[in-house]
Parts: structure tokens; sequence; C-alpha cells
């Protein structure tokens, strides 16, 4: 399973995926879109917005901390 979040380091949103991710032992790859301006563009690409979180799992493009969404969307792997 592939899960990427784009972040930026003052979101309060993006801290709390994060830490979902850690109590749930999800593995991912995180990438600073304040910073990283190929990740910007490829995140802006998949949600047609530049609001962060925005969590990618396998293809599925989740915006924002949804819980209920991330657990759906990680059920396969649990």
């Amino acid at each position: 399973m592939s899960v990427k979040i784009y972040t930026t380091p003052t979101c309060v949103y993006c801290k709390m995926t994060k830490e979902f991710f850690k109590k749930n032992n999800v593995n991912y790859d995180e990438y600073n879109v304040a910073e990283d301006e190929k990740a910007r563009e490829e995140m802006v690409k998949k949600s047609n917005q530049l609001g962060v979180p925005v969590i990618d799992i396998d293809g599925e493009i989740i915006v924002g901390f949804d819980r209920e969404a991330l657990a759906a969307a990680l059920k396969p792997e649990q």
C-alpha cells in the first residue's frame, strides 16, 4: 500500500493525520509543500486545490483530516 501525505509545517490537521497514521502503524511518505515546489505541483494536480493535508492512499485522494475516510481507505491493509 502506498501512502503519501502533502503537508506544511504549521498545519494542525497535518499533525493530526500523521498521529492517526502512527497510532494505526501506517507507513507513509511525507512531502512538505511549503518547501518542495515539485511536490506542491503534484498535490495540486491530484486535488485541484492548495489546502493541506492532501493524502494519497493508493490513488484515492483525501483532502483534510477525515478519520472515517482514512480508516475506510486503509481498511484492506488492517
